[in-house]
């Protein structure tokens, strides 16, 4: 796994692209888009790793966002056409009050300008067509929503920052218009920046730059900014067995769970070898583990095992 801050301008797939091409790994992926004018936190998965990305895209997410008021986009952001609204702006405590309406669990409405597939079209080529799009809303969690600032330079279009941390698949987008709806004006997200997606934070993830001076200088450079598969995975159970386990799951086959071990949740269970290496995600299955993603090819579990 990498961690990158991604910046903005490109497209996550754009970032998938480079880390391709520098890591010279045909296999790569992200946990979770980004729009190009957003920035922050992109985990970017290569190798065997991308058989793990589900596991992070029901993670939670944190982000900075910039709302300005006063105006209706398109798109519900900076980059679709913008319509003035007339009545007076929202104060600071307008905007605070109505922000306890939008914590917890609430339904949403997506923007039409999505990658959401209406009739096996996405949402966004129908609205670039000028066609009437309906899309139905969806359940997600507001964790915390908090200002930071507030800028009321301009009395008539009045930005506010906002800390944001919710669930998987929320739209911070329909956040900021449902936002500028609540204080009787209108609004539309100005910027945003991913400040954490699950255990991973901002502070933490390493910029494109960076990237690239490391693999110019030494492939080795970019290899140790890697971090193990298995990141970010530490609320799943994790479970060590003995290498003849560790044979049988590689090989695809069941086994039975160690001793002394009588009980395990339902869902994917880690198991790891003596060493702690990540061998497969298992599964509980008439109390015995079976493989559902295998991590490690024969050869290397099993070295005695021709190749």
């Amino acid at each position: 796994m990498l961690v990158v801050a991604k910046p903005v301008g490109p497209t996550s797939h754009d970032i998938v692209g480079l880390v391709r091409r520098l890591s010279a790994t045909k296999r790569v992926g992200h946990g979770g888009t980004l729009d190009p004018f957003a920035g922050g936190v992109l985990p970017i998965f290569l190798g065997k790793a991308t058989r793990l990305v589900e596991y992070h895209l029901g993670d939670r997410k944190r982000y900075r966002a910039t709302v300005c008021f006063g105006a209706s986009s398109t798109t519900d952001d900076l980059e679709g056409e913008l319509s003035p609204v007339s009545g007076p702006a929202p104060s600071p405590d307008d905007l605070a009050r109505a922000l306890g309406a939008f914590r917890g669990p609430i339904s949403q409405r997506p923007p039409d300008f999505s990658a959401i597939k209406v009739a096996g079209r996405r949402a966004y080529a129908m609205a670039r067509a000028g066609q009437a799009v309906e899309l139905a809303a969806r359940d997600v969690t507001i964790e915390e929503i908090d200002i930071v600032s507030w800028d009321g330079a301009d009395p008539d279009r009045p930005v506010a920052v906002l800390d944001v941390e919710c669930s998987a698949g929320t739209y911070i987008r329909s956040l900021a218009r449902d936002l500028g709806a609540a204080v009787g004006s209108a609004a539309y997200l100005g910027a945003l920046t991913r400040t954490a997606s699950g255990p991973f934070r901002l502070d933490a993830a390493t910029d494109v730059e960076s990237i690239r001076a490391a693999a110019a200088d030494d492939p080795a450079a970019l290899e140790r900014m890697l971090l193990p598969m298995d990141a970010g995975l530490d609320g799943f159970p994790r479970l060590s067995v003995d290498a003849a386990s560790v044979a049988a799951l590689v090989r695809g086959q069941m086994t039975k769970l160690p001793a002394g071990v009588e009980a395990l949740p339902e869902g994917p269970i880690l198991v790891v070898d003596d060493s702690d290496r990540l061998i497969a995600v298992a599964t509980l299955v008439d109390g015995r583990l079976a493989p559902d993603k295998v991590l490690v090819d024969l050869v290397d579990a099993v070295p005695s095992v021709p190749g």
